[in-house]
């Protein structure tokens, strides 16, 4: 069987390899024609051409005393390392075709975002999956080397800081600022401190998504209101309130929103519902701090990031259900609180 029979066609997009330049300068040493060239090695007459120029030389005759210019493989070998220092060091994602897969399914399919795609592909042990730091992963989808892009993440860009000076809400003076947060709050050493938000379903739809995260576990309680009122939210915490009874003081010490219409009646959203009339009676056993269920705390006006855990946490619910999103028509089961660590 001839040689050109034993050739595949060659992919595109692939530079020439050393053993290719073998082939090459053996068939031009044995005077055959550039055509038959590249029948062989299967790539384009203009490949060729760049490939011969890259690997001639000049030498001296023996027989003519002349110099002539011929082709090495060699000196092309040589060349083409020497202009490959240029493009950085090679992706080690290139050398796990099982892991990129995997990568690519988790990301773009099941909605997983490049650090937890990684950590599962750690966890059942994928075959480069160590190899491979979480910086790196980012760096291989922004230079094009993995068939994702930024589009499929879950965060496209960072939040970008608000660094003016702190500023009150014109519709919120009598609410208490951040800035009066308890520490334990502020530095996520104790329980109980969670940051509330809504989520807004598709124009022209009333109902809501109501989110709670608490700022040490991150954990997640999410409930479907049925408009984006004060009514609606003080309803959702009554319910909150009666399902953990005494408990949920322990639980709910602070909660820190932003300055929406539907939260600046502290003094409704505080009061616990509770606090019976028998209670309200016995002004000598119970004060009016012991009516409150937690302490509201607002965040400074267009400064998203002072509530940072329940943001990400509304970015990952928003995954699932985009923009656009009609929540009147989410399943009943889903319109009920319920938590996710």
């Amino acid at each position: 069987m001839e040689q050109i029979n034993c050739i595949t066609t060659r992919k595109k997009h692939k530079h020439i390899l050393r053993d290719d330049r073998y082939v090459i300068e053996q068939m031009l040493n044995a005077g055959q024609d550039k055509a038959a060239i590249v029948a062989v090695i299967g790539c384009s007459p203009k490949t060729l051409k760049r490939e011969i120029a890259r690997g001639s030389w000049q030498r001296l005759n023996n027989k003519t005393y002349e110099f002539e210019v011929v082709y090495s493989w060699d000196v092309a070998q040589r060349r083409h390392d020497e202009s490959g220092k240029n493009k950085g060091r090679y992706a080690k994602i290139n050398d796990a075709p099982e892991l990129r897969a995997f990568l690519e399914l988790h990301i773009k399919k099941h909605g997983y975002s490049p650090e937890a795609a990684l950590m599962k592909a750690q966890n059942e042990s994928i075959k480069g999956s160590f190899e491979i730091s979480v910086k790196t992963l980012y760096n291989n989808i922004d230079q094009g080397q993995l068939g994702v892009t930024r589009k499929d993440l879950l965060r496209k860009e960072g939040w970008k800081q608000d660094k003016t000076k702190p500023r009150k809400a014109l519709n919120n003076l009598k609410g208490e600022s951040i800035d009066n947060r308890p520490q334990k709050a502020n530095d996520r050493s104790e329980h109980g401190h969670w940051e509330m938000d809504l989520i807004i379903g598709k124009k022209g739809s009333q109902a809501v998504l109501l989110t709670l995260t608490e700022r040490k576990t991150r954990e997640q309680i999410i409930t479907k209101l049925p408009n984006k009122t004060q009514k609606a939210v003080n309803t959702a915490l009554n319910y909150l309130e009666r399902k953990h009874g005494k408990d949920f003081k322990e639980k709910f010490k602070t909660i820190t929103t932003d300055n929406g219409s539907e939260f600046l009646n502290f003094e409704l959203l505080e009061k616990s519902c509770l606090f019976s009339k028998a209670n309200k009676a016995n002004k000598a056993n119970k004060t009016n701090q012991s009516q409150k269920r937690f302490k509201m705390y607002y965040a400074h006006p267009y400064s998203c990031w002072q509530r940072g855990s329940n943001e990400n946490a509304n970015g990952i619910v928003r995954r699932f259900l985009p923009k656009g999103t009609d929540f009147g028509k989410v399943t009943a089961e889903k319109s009920k609180p319920y938590k996710t660590g």
